[in-house]
């Protein structure tokens, strides 16, 4: 038997028709519940041996479950779905009625009509076991769910682990005893990690910078944590994936693209799923279960899994940009860009033939995040997160990590491995809240090549297990942006003008017009500037100059130009600088020699909204 327990706010169901000719009777259509643990079962051909035993299973899961959820309130509702190799419907009514009747006894049950079409809406809580799938047999054979099992094994690790601060001169010290006087950024990062909470007690400020500047908005009509991007935010979200797109190609990634969905039933699937406490959005298919992809490591996995690798060709980089990779986080863990449901996510996997090449790119990759981060003007806290005896072992290397960032790092180390990895590091941004989130990390993998049955032929003719480095070299680029925005806010509050690298300014140059007569010749100048090319708009509307520069201020407008009688005439230009405050006199050659010196070897994309302002819709009213 397969069920599925969702721990829900509230559930209405509706039954349509008959779906089957011995489908019950019912005397109401309508049901609801509220404050329940709804469970979605298939009764399957093996559970007709033993009815009885079923029947108890179902019920101490049930109560199992309802325990940990602290509900009193149960709904069963039969969903064939869940499995392909279904019991006969008569078995499948018995085993429900009997379990209504035993738990009846200390709970308020509320059965859905078997044999219906029903439609139903469901609010789910979403905390981490509000979601619990399970299979049992009359054999007994019991399985929990790929939630419960990495929610255990990660809160075990919490349990054992100890922090500590590795200096620059490779000294490592106890956390709670080291002086963190010189490093501010650092005591914040180091108190959110080991007594922070991700749940936001109020909003982040870039969820309103966000919105005020027509980049990102909530969906209404989607699930929470789901987003549209407008015109600039997609603009920048563009020239950061290709951005790192490019690096990861340079350093000898091949790129590819692998499906969004995965069955929950492939035995190797199913096993990494234990090992990777994130919760999943799932779609049933043709009576199948699948899971939507949180990573792109099945994808590569499965394809690695089929390729004839020779320790030639190692190490070997696979990298896709996954537009789409989805993990349900709860719902008071959602925050803007920081937490979200479905997410833009870089992910490279690298096959090494042992400790030492692993060691080798594990550094190079770590130079490629810090570069990324350098170029979205982002300064960040270093997290290593390693098994205690993997540390000891390697001790130079881990120092050669804190004399390559330059600052000292928080070092978490456990006494027993509880994911796959046995060592990663972590860039963290701290945000205006004093919380942190990760961006940049790469893990050394010493599970899931065996498990996937990923080899290579070594030099003396035999099948070898490689180790597995998974890197996200710029972390979600949604969240990228969040850290941009948040990290701005905080130097605005110290009096700074909030701004956005110059590569990545959705307007580079803006043209203010001092009345509409020079309309003509801005448009002019705008062509013989965008032809080199640069992102420059003009300011054409029936508004005074002094509120086209305010405009002009709250969209971070790098160089801002107003454009009158002495510029049409002359050959100066007079440029309000936003990075350094100033007014720099420049010619039209010198202003575009600077802007593009300064964003050179960064990825450029054209103007994404019309070039004129008047012409320009408005996105958030």
């Amino acid at each position: 038997m397969k069920i599925l327990a969702l721990h829900s706010d509230f559930i209405n169901i509706e039954a349509k028709k008959k779906a089957i000719k011995s489908a019950e009777e019912i005397k109401e259509a309508k049901q609801e519940a509220k404050e329940c643990l709804v469970v979605f079962s298939a009764v399957e051909k093996l559970d007709e041996q033993n009815t009885d035993e079923v029947v108890k299973k179902l019920v101490e899961n049930i109560k199992d479950i309802s325990e940990k959820v602290k509900t009193k309130n149960i709904v069963l509702y039969p969903y064939a779905h869940l499995s392909s190799d279904l019991g006969s419907p008569q078995t499948a009514l018995k085993i429900l009625k009997d379990a209504e009747n035993k738990l009846k006894k200390d709970f308020d049950v509320t059965r859905a009509p078997f044999g219906w079409y029903k439609s139903f809406t469901i609010s789910c809580k979403g905390h981490p076991l509000s979601e619990l799938s399970r299979s049992f047999s009359a054999e007994g054979v019991e399985k929990k769910s790929a939630e419960e099992e990495a929610i255990k094994a990660e809160e075990k690790a919490a349990i054992t682990k100890k922090i500590f601060i590795l200096d620059t001169n490779g000294k490592l010290s106890d956390a709670s005893k080291f002086d963190f006087k010189k490093y501010p950024e650092l005591k914040t990062f180091y108190n959110y990690d080991t007594k922070g909470s991700r749940i936001a007690e109020k909003e982040h400020p870039h969820i309103q910078m966000m919105r005020e500047m027509e980049l990102v908005d909530y969906e209404p009509g989607s699930d929470p944590g789901n987003f549209r991007w407008y015109p600039k935010g997609h603009l920048i979200k563009k020239l950061m994936e290709e951005k790192v797109s490019n690096m990861l190609i340079k350093s000898g990634a091949m790129q590819v693209e692998t499906p969004i969905m995965y069955d929950y039933e492939h035995p190797a699937l199913s096993k990494y799923l234990t090992r990777f406490p994130a919760r999943q959005y799932k779609v049933i298919s043709d009576n199948k279960q699948f899971f939507l992809r949180f990573s792109a490591c099945f994808g590569q996995y499965l394809m690695k899994h089929d390729m004839g690798i020779s320790y030639k060709n190692l190490p070997l980089k696979l990298y896709e940009l996954t537009h789409y990779s989805f993990r349900r986080e709860q719902r008071g863990e959602l925050s803007g860009l920081k937490r979200l449901r479905t997410f833009t996510m870089p992910d490279m996997h690298t096959l090494c033939k042992d400790a030492e090449q692993a060691q080798t790119e594990f550094i190079e990759q770590y130079k490629l995040s810090m570069e990324y981060l350098k170029a979205l003007d982002l300064d960040f806290e270093v997290a290593i997160r390693c098994q205690e005896d993997y540390y000891k072992k390697y001790e130079d290397f881990f120092k050669k990590l804190s004399q390559l960032a330059k600052r000292p790092l928080l070092v978490e180390l456990f006494s027993e491995r509880y994911a796959y990895f046995i060592m990663k590091f972590e860039f963290n941004v701290n945000d205006a809240l004093n919380k942190a989130a990760t961006l940049s990390t790469v893990q050394i993998d010493v599970e899931n090549t065996e498990r996937f049955d990923i080899n290579y032929t070594d030099r003396d003719g035999k099948k070898k297990h490689p180790l597995l480095l998974h890197a996200s070299i710029s972390g979600s680029i949604d969240r990228d942006l969040y850290a941009i925005l948040e990290r701005e806010s905080i130097k605005a509050k110290k009096g700074e003008k909030p701004k956005f690298p110059l590569w990545l300014s959705p307007t580079q140059v803006r043209l203010c017009t001092v009345s509409q007569e020079y309309n003509e010749f801005s448009k002019k100048l705008a062509d013989e500037i965008a032809e080199h090319p640069i992102r420059v708009d003009i300011d054409d509307r029936a508004e005074s100059l002094r509120k086209k520069i305010r405009t002009a201020e709250k969209e971070w407008i790098p160089y801002i130009i107003a454009v009158g009688e002495k510029e049409a005439r002359g050959s100066a230009l007079i440029a309000r600088e936003r990075k350094t405050g100033n007014q720099i006199e420049f010619t039209k050659e010198e202003l575009i020699k600077t802007i593009k010196e300064k964003t050179k070897d960064m990825p450029f994309k054209p103007l994404s909204l019309p070039r004129q302002l008047s012409k320009r819709p408005i996105f958030v009213g």
